[in-house]
C-alpha cells in the first residue's frame, strides 16, 4: 500500500470513527438529517469523496440511510447493526446502559448453551488444543498477571468454531465486541477472573469428554456469574469499560479460587 493510500484509509478510519460516534452519541437524532456532504467535508476537513465513502460505511452499518431527494437521516436504534463492532466501540463511549447489558446477557444465555452442545458433540482434537491452549493464556494471565480478556475472547471464540457450523462461526466474528463487553467488565470485580477460571474449565472439560449436557449446564453457571459481575459492577456506579482502549492487563496473583461446580 502506497503512503497516498494509507492517508486516504487513515482519514477514512478517522473521519467514520468521528461521524460515526456524533450518531451514537445522540448528537443527530433518529430521524434527523445530518449535514450535507460538503458542510461535512468542511467540518471534519476531508474531501467530499472521503464524505460519501464514510455514509456509505454508515449505511452498512445501519445507522442511517441515504437518499438522492430526502438525503441523509439518522435512523432509529432498533435499525442499527448491534452486531457491527464500530457501533458496539461507539456506544460503549458513550456509555453502557443496564438495558444495553441485559439484551447482551439474553444474547449469551439463548446463543452459547446451545452453541457448546453442538461443541461438546462435534468438537475436533485440533479444536480442543486451541480452546485448552486459550484456557492456559487465561490462568498464565491470572497468576502471573498479563491480558486475560483477549484469552478469554478466544476461548468462546474456539467453542463457536468447535460447532463446525458455518453461521456460528461468522457470528462468532460478531460476538466478538459484545462478548469483550462482558469479559472487560467482569475483571473489575476482585477476584473476578479466579473465581471465573475453574467454570471456564468446567466447560472445557465437558467438551473435551463429549457431554452435550454436562457443557450446556456448565455455560449457564459461567454466563449466570457473569450476569453477577455485571450486576455487582453497575450497582457500585464503578465506571465502566471503553472499549476503543487496551484491555485491562491483571496483576499477578498465584493463588487460584478453587469453584466446586454443581451441574
Amino acid at each position: 500500500m502506497t503512503s497516498v493510500q494509507t492517508m486516504i484509509k487513515n482519514m477514512h478510519g478517522n473521519t467514520l470513527d468521528m461521524l460515526g460516534f456524533a450518531v451514537v452519541s445522540g448528537r443527530y437524532a433518529p430521524g434527523q438529517a445530518i449535514p450535507p456532504e460538503p458542510l461535512l467535508g468542511e467540518e471534519y476537513g476531508v474531501s467530499r469523496t472521503v464524505i460519501r465513502e464514510v455514509i456509505k460505511s454508515l449505511v452498512a452499518k445501519g445507522l442511517v440511510s441515504a437518499g438522492p431527494k430526502v438525503g441523509t437521516r439518522v435512523l432509529a436504534r432498533e435499525r442499527w447493526n448491534w452486531f457491527d463492532a464500530d457501533v458496539i466501540v461507539w456506544q460503549s463511549r458513550v456509555g453502557l446502559t443496564p438495558e444495553f447489558l441485559r439484551d447482551l446477557q439474553d444474547l449469551r444465555r439463548i446463543i452459547e448453551p446451545a452453541a457448546v452442545r453442538l461443541a461438546a458433540e462435534r468438537a475436533t482434537a485440533e479444536d480442543i488444543t486451541e480452546i485448552e491452549a486459550a484456557y492456559v493464556g487465561m490462568k498464565v494471565a491470572v497468576e502471573q498477571g498479563g491480558d486475560y480478556v483477549t484469552h478469554d475472547l478466544r476461548f468462546h471464540q474456539g467453542l463457536l468454531k468447535a460447532c463446525h457450523n458455518l453461521m456460528l462461526a461468522q457470528m462468532s466474528k460478531a460476538l466478538s465486541a459484545l462478548l469483550r463487553t462482558s469479559f472487560e467488565i467482569s475483571i473489575t470485580r476482585a477476584d473476578g477472573p479466579k473465581r471465573s477460571l475453574p467454570l471456564h474449565r468446567a466447560v472445557l472439560d465437558a467438551v473435551i469428554a463429549h457431554q452435550p449436557d454436562l457443557a450446556e449446564k456448565a455455560i449457564l453457571v459461567l454466563i449466570d456469574g457473569a450476569r453477577e459481575d455485571i450486576n455487582e459492577v453497575l450497582k457500585s456506579r464503578r465506571k465502566l469499560p471503553q472499549l476503543d482502549r487496551p484491555v485491562r492487563l491483571l496483576k499477578a496473583s498465584r493463588t487460584v479460587t478453587t469453584v466446586t461446580v454443581a451441574l
